[in-house]
C-alpha cells in the first residue's frame, strides 16, 4: 500500500460521502455487529453524512498500527476508490497512530466513533454551557493527535512558503491547547457551582428532583412533554437533546416535582464526554428519583439497558431510587416485551409517551416512591393559619409544638411536596424557640 493525500470535498455545501466500518471480534455475535453498524449509520446521518456503504471486518486481534489487517486495509482502500468516498467512519476508538496510518493507506479522512459523537454534540449544543463542554471535550480529544493533524496539513498545503510547522509550532500549539483547556475548566467549575446553588435552592423549597435518563432516542423528551405539557422539540435522531431542560410536573393535587431531561446515553460513551458534561450530569447524581426511559420496542433493548446501567455506575448514581419506564408500548414489539421487562426490572411502568397511555400509572408510581421523602422543619405559624396546622397534623409528623399568644412554634417532619406552602413560616432561628425551659429552682450562673 502506498500513502496518498486525503481527498477534500469540491463543494463544502455538499454532505460528506462516507463508508461505515465495523469490526467483529470473536466475542461479538452477528446480531450485535449488525446493530452496531445500524447505530453507527444513524450517528453518521445525524452528523449530516451520506453513507455510501457499510463494511465489517472480522478480527482475531487488533493491529496496533492500523487496527485491521493489511489485506483488509487494501480491500477497504479499493472500495473507497470505487465508490468515491471522502471519509471512512470507524465504529471504534482509534489511537492517534492508527488514525494517521489509516489515512495514509486509504487516502481519505478517517474518523472514529468518538469524533463522530463529538461532531454531533457540537452541532446540537445550544447554550453557552453546552458549547463550553463540547469545546473542552474536543480539545481533550485533539491534544494527543496534534502531530497527525499537522501531518495532514503538510500533505494538503505543502509547498513553497507553506511548509509544515515543525516541532516548534507543534509545541506552541500544544501550549495553546493546554491554556485553553485550563480556561474552559475554570469556566465550567463556575457553572458547576452555579448549578449546585440552584439545586440547593430547589431543595430549600422542598422540590423533589426527578431526572429522566436513558439511551439516546428512547423518548425522554417526548415523555417530558407528555408529563409537563412542555413543548420541547423532539426529533427521531440520536442526541436530539443535549442541554438539560427542567419543568414542573403535577403528580397529584398540591403535589408537584421538578422533572429534568438529560443528555441521552449510548454504548461506548466517550469518557471525555462524561468528564466534560460533569456539571450537567450532576443533575443525575443529585436527583431524588431517576426515571429510566427504555425503548421497549428496540430489538437490542437489553444492550441499551446495560449501557445505561454502566453509565449510571460511572456517575455513582446506580444506587438512586429508579423507575423503569417502558416506553413505546403503542408499538407491537414494545407491548410484547413490556411484560417480561417489568418482571425482570422490578419497579417498572409500561407507557406510551406518544399516546399518553400509562402516564397516570407512572405518576402514581412516582408518588409511591417519594411518599416517604420528608424534611425536618422548624416553623413559626400564626394561629389564624388553622388549615395549615391541620395539614401538619394530617400529613406530617409533629415532634414538638409550643404556643404563644399569636403563634404556634412547631418542629417536625413534613412531606417534601408541602414545603413550598409553609416556606413563608420557616423559623430562621429555631434554637431561640426550642431550647429547654429553665428550671426556676436552679441557681443562676455567675456573671
Amino acid at each position: 500500500m502506498t500513502g496518498s493525500t486525503p481527498t477534500e470535498r469540491t463543494n463544502p455545501e455538499e454532505p460528506d460521502k462516507a463508508i461505515v466500518v465495523a469490526v467483529q471480534r470473536s466475542s461479538h455475535s452477528e446480531t450485535e455487529v449488525q446493530d452496531a453498524m445500524d447505530e453507527m449509520e444513524q450517528l453518521a446521518l445525524t452528523a449530516g453524512v451520506q453513507v455510501l456503504d457499510r463494511l465489517r471486518y472480522r478480527l482475531r486481534r487488533s493491529s496496533a498500527a492500523i487496527l485491521i489487517g493489511t489485506g483488509q486495509a487494501e480491500e477497504l482502500a479499493a472500495r473507497v476508490a470505487a465508490c468515491g468516498a471522502q471519509v471512512v467512519l470507524f465504529d471504534e476508538d482509534l489511537s492517534p497512530v492508527q488514525g494517521r496510518n489509516l489515512e495514509s493507506s486509504l487516502g481519505v479522512r478517517v474518523v472514529d466513533r468518538t469524533q463522530v459523537i463529538l461532531d454531533i454534540f457540537a452541532q446540537h449544543a445550544q447554550t453557552s454551557e453546552g458549547r463550553l463542554q463540547i469545546e473542552l471535550a474536543q480539545l481533550e480529544y485533539a491534544r494527543p493527535r496534534l502531530r497527525m493533524l499537522w501531518s495532514a496539513f503538510e500533505r494538503q498545503k505543502g509547498g513553497i512558503g507553506l511548509r509544515g510547522p515543525g516541532e516548534q509550532q507543534l509545541e506552541l500549539d500544544r501550549r495553546r491547547i493546554e491554556r485553553r483547556i485550563d480556561a474552559l475548566r475554570d469556566q465550567l467549575e463556575r457553572v458547576q457551582k452555579r448549578r449546585a446553588e440552584l439545586r440547593r435552592g430547589r431543595t430549600r423549597h422542598g422540590w423533589a428532583q426527578i431526572c429522566l435518563v436513558g439511551y439516546t432516542n428512547a423518548g425522554k423528551s417526548t415523555l417530558l412533554n407528555a408529563l409537563t405539557s412542555a413543548r420541547i422539540q423532539t426529533d427521531d435522531k440520536l442526541f436530539a437533546t443535549l442541554d438539560p431542560t427542567t419543568r414542573r410536573v403535577q403528580l397529584a393535587p398540591h403535589r408537584e416535582a421538578l422533572l429534568t431531561d438529560t443528555v441521552g446515553f449510548i454504548r461506548k460513551l466517550p469518557h471525555r464526554l462524561v468528564d466534560a458534561f460533569k456539571s450537567t450530569l450532576e443533575e443525575v447524581a443529585e436527583a431524588d428519583l431517576l426515571l429510566h426511559v427504555i425503548n421497549a420496542a428496540h430489538p437490542q433493548v437489553d444492550a441499551q439497558i446495560e449501557a445505561v446501567h454502566a453509565t449510571l455506575h460511572d456517575l455513582d448514581a446506580f444506587h438512586k431510587p429508579r423507575i423503569a419506564v417502558l416506553n413505546k408500548t403503542d408499538q407491537p414489539a414494545g407491548r410484547m416485551r413490556s411484560g417480561e421487562l417489568s418482571t425482570r426490572l422490578g419497579r417498572a411502568v409500561a407507557v406510551s409517551a406518544h399516546t399518553g397511555e400509562g402516564l397516570d400509572a407512572l405518576r402514581n408510581e412516582i408518588l409511591d416512591v417519594l411518599k416517604d421523602r420528608r424534611e425536618q422543619v422548624s416553623l413559626r405559624i400564626p394561629l389564624r393559619e388553622g388549615r395549615l396546622l391541620a395539614l401538619l397534623h394530617q400529613e406530617g409528623h409533629i415532634q414538638s409544638i409550643r404556643y404563644t399568644e399569636t403563634h404556634a412554634l412547631v418542629q417536625g417532619l413534613l412531606p417534601a411536596w408541602q414545603l413550598s406552602r409553609i416556606d413563608p413560616f420557616r423559623d430562621t432561628d429555631p434554637d431561640t424557640f426550642f431550647e429547654p425551659a429553665k428550671d426556676p429552682t436552679e441557681p443562676s450562673s455567675p456573671l
